[in-house]
């Protein structure tokens, strides 16, 4: 009986230490996938300068469009 209940503790343990191992790298590539030039937050960023470049864009052929049909 005491030999079976020694196991179970060390495989307990050791499902544990695998379990934090496994989160670990988890969150290293989450973190890694976020940030960085080719990461989430960096292309969010480029995305959004783009949109508002095309917004002036868009507003200055309107502005155009506008001044020929009058």
């Amino acid at each position: 009986m005491r030999g079976r209940l020694r196991e179970d503790r060390g495989i307990t343990l050791i499902a544990l230490t695998i379990t934090i191992i496994v989160l670990l790298i988890l969150a290293g590539v989450s973190i890694a996938s976020l940030t960085g030039e080719n990461g989430i937050l960096g292309k969010a960023q480029i995305a959004g300068e783009k949109t508002k470049e095309a917004t002036a864009k868009e507003k200055v052929q309107v502005e155009v469009m506008r001044k020929l049909w009058k």
